[in-house]
């Protein structure tokens, strides 16, 4: 074999696996969407921290449930290795964080915000493996973080402050999912998702503790056992995604969560974005795209190579 068709097949290989990724991704916001919509719509009569752990305990179950039946179980061990541990718990972090912010703020502008994920993610990867930054994917940020205040549009009267618990819900989850690169290559991807589900099932019930227990009615309890659905197969995907792709390449593909946000919150609970909301989202958009590209260019100069971003 030649060495041009060696690299023709790397090169369909790469392009394959992102590919997948970028399905991954797509199918994650689906189900993180669907979950956030389930999950808001049931805080309305069931306290959050209890409604995230018995959430917690159906994900964790189904996941296990799948280990066993995949035949990874016997493998349990291995989620206690540092990246897998330490990645699982921003991930609880930044799900509790991210659900009390959403309980409190429109599914559509708890979204957006999360939304900045790529900015961040670019942003601090210097600190894992990515390039130093120049000044134009700054100015990107900055006008991305502008998008944010146009979304959010603080009144007078004050800053939303669940739009900041939301903010710093998206930096943890952004550190997360640099960190899933961490993560042990034969590590199985649903491992690293049981990881996750039971960090995130412990802290609730910690936090539940405090905040008290209320009835569950069967409505909302059939709610929170789809929710639980979702919510695994969305961990799973994500994991998947961002451990198989070009981190430059499919996280842009979280920008479909707004699709699916919008089009949730306008038909459950009638909400749309108003002008001023539209320009904040076209910039955080376009500010990620922009930030993502310029990275993945100075990713192939630093390696020598050409070609579009």
């Amino acid at each position: 074999m030649t060495r041009r068709s060696v690299s023709a097949a790397a090169h369909a290989e790469h392009a394959r696996a992102n590919r997948v990724g970028a399905l991954a991704v797509v199918g994650a916001m689906a189900c993180f969407v669907l979950n956030d919509g389930l999950v808001k719509y049931a805080s309305e009569t069931i306290p959050g921290a209890q409604l995230i752990f018995l959430r917690g305990v159906a994900s964790s179950a189904l996941v296990l449930a799948i280990a066993a039946a995949t035949g990874v179980a016997h493998r349990i061990g291995e989620i206690a290795h540092r990246w897998v541990a330490v990645r699982a718990l921003f991930d609880a972090l930044t799900t509790v964080l991210f659900l009390l912010s959403l309980f409190h703020l429109p599914i559509s502008t708890a979204t957006a915000i999360n939304m900045t994920s790529p900015l961040m993610i670019t942003l601090l990867a210097p600190l894992f493996t990515g390039p130093r930054l120049g000044p134009a994917p700054w100015l990107a940020t900055s006008l991305g973080f502008v998008g944010v205040l146009l979304i959010v549009q603080p009144q007078a009267d004050g800053f939303n402050a669940y739009a900041i618990v939301c903010l710093v819900a998206t930096l943890l989850a952004s550190l997360r999912d640099l960190m899933t690169r961490r993560v042990p290559p034969g590590m199985p991807t649903i491992l690293v998702t049981l990881s996750t589900t039971a960090a995130v099932t412990v802290l609730a019930g910690v936090v539940s503790v405090f905040e008290g227990w209320g009835p569950v009615r069967p409505a909302e309890g059939a709610m929170t056992a789809v929710a639980a659905v979702f919510l695994s197969g969305g961990y799973f995907l994500i994991v998947r995604g961002m451990r198989h792709g070009d981190v430059a390449v499919v996280a842009p593909f979280r920008y479909t969560a707004l699709l699916f946000a919008m089009v949730i919150g306008y038909a459950v609970w009638g909400e749309l974005p108003n002008a001023l909301a539209w320009g904040g989202i076209a910039l955080v958009v376009g500010a990620g795209i922009h930030v993502l590209r310029h990275g993945r260019r100075a990713r192939a100069a630093a390696s020598g190579l050409d070609g579009p971003a």
